[in-house]
């Protein structure tokens, strides 16, 4: 079975959808993520990821765990545009959660300047096209409320990060996007999507800046394999954005 992928500058957001549509789910490689994304406006990409550099502990890791570093925020987006919420908690149900579900989160806000910074606005203004035309025009919102987390897993000698504790999940979301950032001296944390009968559809690894995986959320389980460092001796983290789009 071929896996679902996008590539090249010239993609419309037509086509990620059509590739998305039969199995829910699709890798889109950087250089369609970038093209896309500059005609939302992306700019200044180097400031926006330095901004991973100063990201709060996650104190609710539930096996213990401290190799996760984050920010959290909440928008609203609609055809009038994107704004942002209140700083508000994110919540998981165990039914979708097991590890960490079932209570309410509070973590750091992202910061202000990364609110409002144009490759963000980018990334949702391109992620609200796109879920917007992927769902039925009887079943879409007026508004999608729209989470993102800025996640940074790191890697020590002797402690491996898991970017999915919970393993192999879904959100409890509509559409999700991950989008990488920035891999230092990684290994493996490899994408894997399975169907709703557990069944494997296709496994690929983000590597470059602005690799993308998308999901379907409600077709389809996706988790990483833990993040090693290639060299024990150096530093080892990978650095991802979430955006998640439910039904308010």
């Amino acid at each position: 079975m071929a896996l679902s992928e996008v590539s090249g500058t010239s993609v419309a957001l037509a086509d990620v959808a059509a590739a998305i549509r039969p199995e829910g789910f699709t890798f889109l490689h950087a250089e369609a993520t970038e093209a896309l994304l500059t005609r939302e406006g992306l700019a200044d990409w180097q400031g926006f990821a330095a901004s991973w550099n100063d990201l709060g502990l996650d104190t609710y890791m539930a096996d213990g765990g401290r190799y996760r570093r984050r920010r959290h925020a909440a928008f609203s987006a609609s055809p009038e545009g994107i704004a942002r919420k209140p700083h508000q908690p994110h919540y998981q149900s165990r039914d979708y959660n097991t590890l960490n579900g079932g209570i309410e989160r509070w973590f750091e806000p992202v910061k202000d300047e990364v609110g409002e910074h144009p490759a963000l606005h980018a990334i949702l203004a391109t992620c609200n096209g796109l879920f917007t035309s992927l769902t039925s025009p009887v079943l879409r919102p007026k508004s999608w409320h729209v989470e993102i987390h800025q996640f940074r897993i790191e890697a020590k000698p002797g402690e491996q990060g898991l970017p999915t504790p919970e393993g192999m999940h879904r959100d409890g979301v509509d559409w999700v996007m991950v989008l990488m950032i920035h891999r230092e001296n990684v290994a493996s944390a490899e994408t894997s999507i399975h169907d709703l009968e557990r069944r494997h559809l296709g496994s690929f690894t983000l590597e470059q800046p602005m690799d993308a995986a998308i999901v379907d959320d409600g077709r389809v389980y996706h988790g990483v394999t833990p993040v090693t460092p290639l060299d024990p001796a150096k530093p080892s983290w990978r650095d991802v954005l979430v955006v998640t789009f439910r039904h308010e």
